[in-house]
C-alpha cells in the first residue's frame, strides 16, 4: 500500500464513505439486513475497500486502531442519517480496538446519535487482528451487549480460531465464510457443514448468515442446506450509503 494513502488517511485527508451490502432472508427473499462497509476514495474519486489496509502486516498496532476509529465513527454518523427501523444493521469492528480507551469514550456518544433502537445494530466482530486474551474478549462483548448492542462473528469457517470466538462470545449471529460457500453446489463436504451449522444456529437461536454467495448454483446449494439467510454479489453488491432497491427472481 502506497504510503500516501496511509498518511492521507491517518491525517484525515482522504474521503471516507460508507457502503452497505443488503443480507436476504432465502426464503422468501426479504431484506433483513445492512451491512456497513468502510471505503476510502482516492484523488480519481474511485472507492476502495479499507480491508486490506487493516490487515497489513506491516501497519503498526498504533495506525490501525486510529483508522479503525476513524471508520467506525463515519459508520456510525451514516447511521445517524439513514438508519431505519425496517431491518438490522451489522458494523465491522477490530477486536483490538476494544482494548482501546478511546473507542469505549466514543461508544455513548455514537449510540446517543442513533435514530433506531440499539438492538437493531449488530457489531461484527472481523478476524484480522485478535486479541490474545479470550476472557477480555468476552468480557468486551457483554459491555456492548450491556450497551443494548447484538454480536456476530465474522468468518466462521476460515481459521481454526472461528470456532473457539463463537464458543466464547455466545454471538447472537454468526457468519459462514466465503471459504464454506465457493463452489458448495459441486463440494458436500462443504454443503454438510454448512446444513449442520444451521441446524447449530436454530437449536442455539442464533442468526446464521452464508456470506460471499457470488452464483446462482451456490444460492440454490446454500438454500438446500437450509441456511436461513444469505449475503454475497449474486444477492446485492456493496452501494454507498443507502442501499440501491434490488430483488432477485425465482431460482431455475
Amino acid at each position: 500500500m502506497p504510503k500516501g494513502i496511509l498518511q492521507r488517511l491517518l491525517n484525515g485527508e482522504s474521503e471516507i464513505v460508507s457502503h452497505v451490502q443488503p443480507m436476504y432472508r432465502l426464503q422468501d427473499n426479504r431484506l433483513v439486513a445492512m451491512e456497513y462497509l468502510a471505503r476510502h476514495v482516492d484523488g480519481q474519486g474511485v472507492a476502495h475497500p479499507v480491508g486490506p489496509i487493516l490487515q497489513a502486516p506491516d501497519l503498526s498496532p498504533g495506525d490501525r486502531l486510529t483508522l479503525d476509529l476513524r471508520f467506525l465513527e463515519q459508520t456510525f454518523d451514516t447511521l445517524a442519517r439513514t438508519g431505519s427501523p425496517a431491518h438490522l444493521h451489522f458494523v465491522n469492528l477490530e477486536p483490538v480496538s476494544l482494548e482501546a480507551p478511546g473507542f469505549w469514550e466514543a461508544l455513548p456518544r455514537w449510540i446517543e446519535m442513533l435514530p433506531i433502537s440499539t438492538e437493531l445494530v449488530v457489531m461484527e466482530f472481523t478476524e484480522g487482528q485478535k486479541i490474545h486474551d479470550p476472557d477480555a474478549l468476552r468480557a468486551y462483548a457483554t459491555l456492548l451487549r450491556n450497551s443494548g448492542l447484538r454480536i456476530a462473528v465474522d468468518d466462521l469457517g476460515a481459521g481454526v480460531a472461528s470456532l473457539s470466538h463463537m464458543a466464547r462470545l455466545a454471538p447472537d449471529f454468526i457468519k459462514a465464510d466465503r471459504s464454506l460457500v465457493e463452489q458448495v453446489h459441486r463440494r458436500p463436504y462443504q454443503a454438510a457443514l454448512l446444513n449442520a451449522l444451521s441446524h447449530f444456529a436454530q437449536r442455539m437461536r442464533i442468526g446464521f448468515i452464508a456470506e460471499g454467495i457470488e452464483t446462482m448454483e451456490e444460492l440454490q446449494a446454500v438454500m438446500d442446506a437450509d441456511v436461513p439467510w444469505g449475503q454475497g454479489f449474486i444477492l446485492g453488491q456493496p452501494w454507498p450509503t443507502a442501499p440501491r432497491p434490488l430483488s432477485f427472481g425465482p431460482l431455475p
